[in-house]
């Protein structure tokens, strides 16, 4: 089984969810979670540091593909920061800093949602 954790905190009015360990099939469901409760809360303001997280599978890529659009949709985004180098090229392999800011710090995230304010 895999070791998966979140904690969140809120900075002003930006919510940032820290993953650590493993996100996969048997994990996503707790950040879908998550996300739906952000969502429920109209808290769409987010940025998920990926600083403990080790790895990522598809089922995991898949949870934030499947909630952008209806966090943009109420006005929100979610920022991503701190990713170890293996897990940004999970993402860069599949295209996401396209349609995600993927930044090296959660300063630079939160700086960045600031700045569309």
């Amino acid at each position: 089984m895999s070791t998966f954790e979140i904690q969140k905190r809120t900075l002003s009015q930006v919510t940032v969810i820290e993953i650590f360990g493993e996100l996969d099939a048997h994990t996503a469901p707790k950040l879908e979670e998550e996300f739906q409760q952000l969502i429920r809360q109209k808290n769409v303001q987010i940025i998920v540091n990926g600083s403990g997280l080790e790895y990522i599978s598809s089922a995991g890529l898949g949870v934030f593909m499947a909630y952008i659009e209806d966090i943009r949709s109420h006005g929100g985004d979610i920022k991503i920061s701190n990713l170890k180098p293996k897990v940004y090229n999970v993402f860069d392999l599949l295209g996401f800093p396209t349609l995600y800011d993927i930044l090296d710090t959660e300063n630079d995230a939160l700086e960045q949602f600031q700045d569309n304010t």
